[in-house]
């Protein structure tokens, strides 16, 4: 996109700590920004201008220096389940395995078909889908936008957003810089803003609700005609309880997903963070 503006650039690749460890889930590593935290570095040191990150793997809390230059238009949003024959959630059999990394899929999916057993998968996409060929799984679960940005055909079912409402941010790629500097203006063309209000609106009841990557949590918000809808909710790990906000604020308005938040939280919801946060432990 920027190479279009008339931006020459150069790719650079970085290992970072989320990408390195495999051997366990990601809520049982230690820091935030397991995926950005490397880049972070070059970029205060001068040697990169630009980052590239999925957005839900960028923590909320910032070094004040870096600003979010660009959003892009968002992707598809939805959890998608894979198997071999395309089965849809309903047609798995009973005891099915059922891959993911993420303890908000596996909340949901247990909220969802209790009788499945639901394993822990870490790697890229490449290695989570050779897991489900080698039959360590029956499915996995996983991002549609993933599959839709690598241009795999893959036999999948798309999971009910009304029941698996996806993590904040998903879907999208955030641009991050220096304040104020050369990389950080030019990216700022390419900046989406509506894909920035819902995504922003996403990250504010986040950050309210807060508990990190160890909570099964869920945001999504979608600009409707006349305003925003918001359907947030925060799950206990084995998916048996949950509480749940689904209603229409000013559209990219932060100060109204804050009260989204602040009544998650008395709903019961900072309770669930807590049991989440002391499991982790």
């Amino acid at each position: 996109m920027l190479h279009e503006l008339g931006v020459e650039a150069e790719v650079r690749i970085v290992k970072t700590s989320g990408d390195m460890f495999l051997d366990r889930p990601l809520h049982q590593l230690k820091g935030q920004g397991l995926f950005v935290r490397e880049i972070d570095e070059r970029m205060l040191a001068g040697e990169v201008d630009l980052a590239v990150h999925s957005m839900k793997d960028l923590p909320t809390k910032r070094p004040p220096q870096l600003a979010i230059s660009a959003i892009l238009e968002r992707d598809s949003p939805h959890d998608i389940l894979v198997t071999p024959d395309g089965l849809s959630l309903e047609e798995l059999p009973g005891e099915a395995v059922v891959g993911t990394s993420s303890l908000r899929r596996a909340a949901q999916l247990r909220r969802a078909r209790p009788d499945l057993r639901v394993k822990s998968l870490r790697g890229n996409l490449q290695t989570r889908l050779s897991k489900l060929a080698a039959e360590e799984c029956q499915a996995i679960v996983i991002a549609e936008a993933g599959v839709q940005r690598m241009g795999y055909e893959l036999a999948y079912s798309v999971l009910d957003v009304e029941r698996f409402v996806p993590s904040a941010n998903q879907g999208t790629i955030v641009v991050v810089g220096v304040d104020k500097s050369p990389g950080h203006l030019e990216a700022k063309r390419i900046d989406h803003p509506a894909t920035r209000a819902e995504t922003m609106v996403e990250r504010r009841i986040m950050e309210v609700v807060g508990g990190g990557c160890v909570v099964p949590m869920a945001v999504h918000a979608q600009a409707k005609r006349g305003g925003m809808r918001v359907l947030a909710e925060v799950l206990s790990l084995d998916g048996t309880r949950y509480v749940r906000v689904d209603e229409v604020i000013a559209a990219g308005d932060v100060q109204e997903a804050e009260i989204v938040g602040q009544r998650l939280v008395e709903m019961g919801g900072q309770k669930l963070v807590e049991e989440a946060v002391r499991s982790a432990r």
